[in-house]
């Protein structure tokens, strides 16, 4: 620039040079605070940190705890009430609705479906089928509910899976290949244990059209499948809460 004192040089910072070193700036701020906060290590992986398949697992726990306590309060409620009125009218329509609704324990003879994922390195065990995918080596919903539905068909006295009775309310869900049953969470091998007559509940898992293709699955990929006759059955009574919450009689 021109003045009366010669020529000054005079230093200008552009607006983008500016902002570059803005941004250089902050990406220093953020690695040391990350730094910082780390310590050293790895905050993926740090062990502090609460994973969700943790979360869940103790939560699936602390609902089988809550599903003993209120079993036990249940049946000394039911105690109780039959020490008042042993013989009265409202006592036996209680129990015959005991029975219908699955709360009562039921015992006889009936037989055990188990349900496994394939091996995981498991390849095609028949010339001509394609390389199983990772979703066909899994045991999944609709694979138990057909199990589940093929033995109420087949006139099954009471059903459970794993520990849990099944009652008309219950749903069997699964996230990948985990089972997620009234509040709880299981992993395979999946046992469905029936009470009734065994030729009837076997003859309905053979007519089932939907296991049927599980089984061609079974052949073509190695899952797992076990029919196991039982003379012996004890199925517990439904422990959880029986109350429609999101349904009410109409009229």
């Amino acid at each position: 620039m021109e003045g009366d004192e010669g020529t000054v040089t005079r230093l200008r910072i552009r607006p983008a040079r500016l902002a570059t070193l803005g941004v250089f700036a902050l990406a220093g701020l953020i690695f040391w605070i990350s730094f910082n906060t780390a310590h050293g290590t790895d905050l993926r992986t740090d062990s502090s940190m609460l994973r969700l398949s943790d979360l869940i697992q103790e939560r699936s726990r602390k609902n089988a705890e809550l599903d003993s306590s209120a079993a036990a309060v249940r049946s000394q409620v039911d105690r109780l009430a039959r020490r008042d009125s042993p013989d009265s009218t409202e006592t036996r329509k209680l129990t015959g609705l005991e029975k219908d609704a699955g709360t009562r324990k039921v015992a006889g003879s009936g037989l055990t479906v188990t349900l496994d994922d394939a091996p995981p390195n498991a390849t095609a065990q028949i010339p001509g089928v394609p390389e199983p995918q990772p979703n066909d080596l899994v045991i999944h919903q609709q694979d138990l509910q057909a199990v589940v539905n093929a033995l109420w068909k087949g006139g099954a006295e009471g059903i459970k899976i794993m520990d849990q009775r099944l009652i008309s309310t219950s749903a069997v869900r699964c996230v990948g290949n985990t089972l997620i049953l009234q509040g709880r969470v299981y992993s395979p091998p999946y046992k469905v244990t029936a009470v009734g007559d065994q030729e009837k509940l076997n003859k309905a898992l053979e007519d089932s059209p939907a296991i049927q293709n599980y089984l061609q699955y079974v052949d073509a990929y190695d899952l797992g499948w076990k029919v196991d006759e039982r003379k012996s059955v004890s199925l517990p009574g439904y422990s959880g809460t029986v109350d429609l919450r999101y349904a009410k009689p109409t009229g």
